[in-house]
């Protein structure tokens, strides 16, 4: 399958790689970015600058909550699937700018489903996040858990986005598929996330933070395995029949919600150590207590998308954390 895909935050990092990838399959992508300063601008400069190498490639900076904009790209370019991945991330800048969050996840996304109901795709996709399960501790995350419970504001709002994608999914016929992802990491990741800081860190001869003491687990998903399974989902449209027993598919809409994980979780002193042996340097480590708003482990339940999409690959965390501390050096010349 090929089409035209307008695929939002595409100077992401999961953007990028999904842009990417779709392009080699023989997509024509739109692709939208705000470029906001909530890290490195030139990174993300330089993910677009990769993807307009390719003829099938166009891109717009523009913030998604302006009022109009995704609808007039929509108009224009009447993709046949639209990929809506832009958003304010981080939980614990959710406490420090609050009001960022409402802008770009839930005018932003409002945005978004206003040009969807407009001009109607064969299948609209959108990435929530496993923090939605919040004080949920039964494990692993299924699809069908009860996540009501949020623990921070990032979390509330993107659980906010699954019902309002539901509610327009129901009044408007619209075929949703939305993503949980899990802790995605690999070449060109954000400087916001652990692997980024304790690789800088370490390659720097500094200590890295360690939060709950290490007494925390991650279900690391490696970004490759992770487009891949974005991928295998745009054909997996979502209908009126149950694809399993386990489906979450609503009973009153074309709409379901897809974990993207790996299926285990890593205790973050292995993830660690297995930044250790790629860098070749041992980690002094500030053991510190607990963030607010986050969670000591993550855990998905994978059954759902397999069920869907056919058996996805799953890389190890040594040989995935290897391949971006690789990017790191070449990136940054260290």
């Amino acid at each position: 399958m090929a089409g035209k895909i307008f695929i939002t935050g595409s100077a992401g990092f999961i953007g990028y790689h999904l842009s990417q990838r779709l392009l080699d399959a023989g997509w024509q992508v739109l692709g939208l970015d705000g470029m906001s300063d909530y890290y490195d601008v030139a990174l993300k400069e330089r993910r677009h600058a990769m993807l307009r190498q390719n003829k099938g490639f166009r891109a717009v900076e523009g913030l998604l909550e302006a009022r109009g904009l995704v609808r007039g790209l929509v108009e224009e370019f009447r993709p046949d699937v639209i990929v809506h991945l832009a958003a304010q991330a981080g939980v614990r800048y959710s406490i420090e700018a609050p009001r960022s969050y409402v802008d770009a996840n839930l005018i932003g996304t409002f945005e978004v489903l206003e040009a969807a109901r407009a001009f109607p795709p064969q299948h609209l996709l959108l990435a929530s996040t496993s923090s939605v399960f919040g004080a949920n501790t039964e494990m692993p995350y299924a699809e069908t858990h009860k996540a009501d419970h949020q623990m921070s504001f990032y979390a509330a709002t993107k659980k906010a986005t699954e019902a309002m994608a539901h509610s327009y999914a129901h009044l408007y016929g619209l075929p949703t598929t939305m993503f949980r992802f899990f802790t995605v990491y690999g070449p060109w990741g954000r400087p916001d996330m652990a692997l980024f800081k304790f690789v800088k860190a370490i390659l720097a001869g500094e200590a890295i933070d360690v939060y709950n003491h290490g007494d925390m687990r991650r279900d690391f998903t490696y970004i490759d395995d992770l487009v891949i399974g974005i991928e295998r989902l745009i054909a997996a449209v979502p209908g009126t029949e149950a694809a399993a027993a386990f489906d979450s598919l609503s009973p009153v809409a074309p709409w379901r919600v897809v974990n993207i994980g790996n299926g285990a979780p890593v205790q973050l002193m292995e993830f660690v150590a297995a930044i250790e042996a790629a860098t070749g340097a041992e980690a002094r480590k500030n053991l510190m207590p607990m963030q607010p708003g986050d969670v000591p482990a993550t855990w998905a339940d994978a059954t759902l998308i397999e069920a869907l999409t056919g058996p996805l690959p799953r890389t190890d965390i040594r040989e995935g954390v290897r391949r971006f501390v690789d990017w790191y050096r070449d990136y940054y010349r260290v």
